[in-house]
């Protein structure tokens, strides 16, 4: 129970403050259990207001301990009462329930003027329903509580508010989707379209491409005609080429003589030599016994072979290609490959002018004639074989090896001679006229894997398996000089054009230069971890070229001795490289099967 302290107060407060007790006690309503709840409110000062107000002395309040004491007792006899009544198994007592107390009319009309707003009307009704109240105008009907069916329709109205707010969004929702929902039919309806269109046009394409096979199936047979006639035109232009070239040597060979003849008739010397002289011109050929080397007093023009790369990439064989050789006179280079057989190519266009198959195994080395007009090939048949251009076909076929023919080479100044090497651990000097061995080179105590003459001399280099690299005489058939050096297989040997410098890769990636004439070892390369296949110096003779087993053809500066550029193209072990007489290209074959220009 709450107790009000008042003190005496004149007239128009006194009967505010009575109003509002009277306002107190009606609102304090009492529920079950004997509990009291009291509404609060807040007395606004009025400035008008002149009385003058005193302090009510209050009695001093208990003591915090006191009350805390006091507080914990009632808890304890509350919860003791507790125990008692479920100690038992008694249910506990229904806890009171707490009804909503009726809204009054001034709460009403100010929860409605806070509602919207209306702060000035809210001030003005307060202050009159206060007077009126505390002159005791308003009876006790006029401050009853609000019907429930104003309350109600209070609650419905908002919640209509609430409703109309909710459909207005869900209205934006369905407007957005529905537009959403349009645009997505358009698109259905346009790739739908598209998809029609496309399948229309994809059968109408189709129907072309089988019309067009068909077309070209039709024109199959002609073009394999007029491949062969094409490529019959070409070995008969190439045919013809040789033959002009041949008797153009024999008209100046026959000018010649035709001078030798005035000059010996003009001297009124002895009689001209005897017709068993001429006889045994054809059964014995004799090979030169000094020859000029014209790059002694003419030396070629350096290639710029650190600008040079890969112009073009042709699938010339079936197989890997181990050989390659160059015309002496034409931009024309023949291949010998794994699949048994050779092709002449004309460059740079690529155009396939002869190919041919005779040996029974695979081309391990291929070479040209100085003329141009024959060509030498060796297999691991054991055989040697020579192509003759002008009739077309195999004019000797030299069979005195016992094992796989590595390698093959003319003498630069006739066509008389040529020489071979092979697995059998011998070189053999040929005498192409008489088709037979004329010196069989022995020495080397394993495979000689590669061969080459000595420019415009009669010494023939031999690389080894042996780890050696030797100099012979053609004419005696002895070893003029070994060099030692490499520690692995020798896989190739080449002379600069000069012919005072050798060059012999190994298959430890090593690259080593031999001075002929001093008879020691100028300079050493490594190429890496992998053999070096081939080695050819270009006309100048500054440029070295190693194809190795990386794919990779590395240019070396020999006067620097060091590299200079690395070429990559190959997708293979790079088998043979060599130069154009000209120093203007270079050509590689691999075990790709393909022949690379590169310039």
């Amino acid at each position: 129970v709450s107790r009000f302290a008042c003190c005496s107060v004149p007239g128009a407060l006194a009967s505010r403050f009575c109003a509002l007790q009277t306002r107190a006690r009606m609102a304090a309503a009492k529920v079950e259990g004997g509990t009291y709840i009291l509404e609060e409110v807040t007395l606004e000062e009025e400035d008008d207001d002149d009385y003058e107000y005193k302090e009510v002395e209050v009695e001093e309040e208990i003591e915090d301990e006191e009350a805390d004491e006091a507080l914990e007792q009632v808890l304890a006899t509350v919860r003791t009462k507790k125990l008692e009544g479920t100690a038992f198994g008694q249910p506990q007592p229904p806890r009171p329930a707490v009804t909503q107390r009726p809204e009054v009319l001034d709460d009403f009309i100010r929860n409605a003027l806070l509602k919207l707003g209306m702060q000035e009307t809210l001030d003005a009704f307060q202050r009159e329903w206060y007077r009126l109240s505390g002159e005791g105008k308003l009876s006790a009907l006029d401050v009853d509580p609000v019907p429930d069916i104003y309350v109600r329709n209070q609650q419905l109205r908002n919640q209509l508010q609430a409703l109309q707010a909710e459909a207005e969004q869900m209205q934006d929702v369905s407007t957005a989707a529905k537009s959403t929902w349009d645009r997505y039919r358009k698109e259905r309806d346009f790739h739908r379209m598209h998809h029609k269109r496309v399948v229309q046009e994809k059968k109408r394409l189709v129907a072309d491409l089988r019309r067009l096979k068909s077309h070209c199936d039709s024109y199959e047979p002609m073009l394999n005609m007029m491949r062969t006639k094409y490529e019959t035109a070409m070995k008969e232009k190439m045919m013809l080429r040789l033959e002009r070239d041949r008797l153009a040597a024999k008209v100046a060979a026959f000018e010649e003589q035709m001078k030798q003849l005035e000059a010996a008739r003009a001297s009124d010397t002895a009689s001209p030599p005897a017709a068993a002289t001429k006889r045994g011109a054809r059964s014995s050929s004799r090979l030169p016994d000094s020859c000029i080397n014209p790059y002694h007093s003419r030396p070629a023009t350096e290639a710029p072979m650190e600008r040079w790369g890969l112009s073009k990439t042709f699938q010339a064989h079936n197989a890997a290609i181990s050989a390659i050789a160059v015309h002496p006179s034409r931009p024309v280079v023949a291949t010998a490959s794994d699949d048994c057989s050779w092709k002449m190519w004309g460059l740079p266009g690529g155009e396939l002018l002869m190919s041919a198959e005779g040996h029974t195994d695979w081309l391990s080395s291929i070479a040209f004639a100085p003329s141009g007009a024959q060509l030498a090939t060796g297999s691991a048949d054991c055989s040697v074989k020579i192509w003759d251009f002008a009739t077309s076909r195999c004019m000797a076929s030299l069979s005195e090896h016992s094992q796989a023919v590595w390698g093959v080479a003319y003498h630069d100044v006739t066509d008389n001679f040529a020489v071979s090497c092979s697995m059998d651990h011998t070189a053999k000097v040929w005498d192409l006229v008489a088709a037979k061995c004329k010196h069989t080179l022995r020495g080397h105590v394993d495979s000689v894997n590669s061969v080459c003459f000595q420019p415009y001399s009669n010494n023939v280099c031999t690389g080894s398996g042996d780890k050696t690299v030797s100099l012979w005489d053609c004419r005696s058939g002895l070893c003029i000089q070994t060099f030692y050096g490499h520690k692995n297989s020798i896989n190739s040997v080449s002379f600069r054009v000069t012919g005072d410098t050798i060059a012999s890769g190994d298959a430890d990636g090593v690259v080593r230069l031999w001075d002929v004439r001093m008879v020691a070892e100028k300079a050493a390369f490594t190429v890496g971890q992998y053999p070096c296949n081939a080695t050819a110096f270009d006309p100048s003779g500054k440029w070295l070229a190693a194809g190795c087993d990386d794919g990779q053809v590395r240019v070396f500066d020999t006067e620097l001795g060091e590299l200079r550029t690395t070429m990559t193209g190959h997708s293979d072990a790079v088998q043979c490289c060599t130069f154009d007489r000209k120093g203007q290209w270079m050509v590689t074959g691999g075990s790709d099967a393909t022949l690379r220009l590169w310039c």
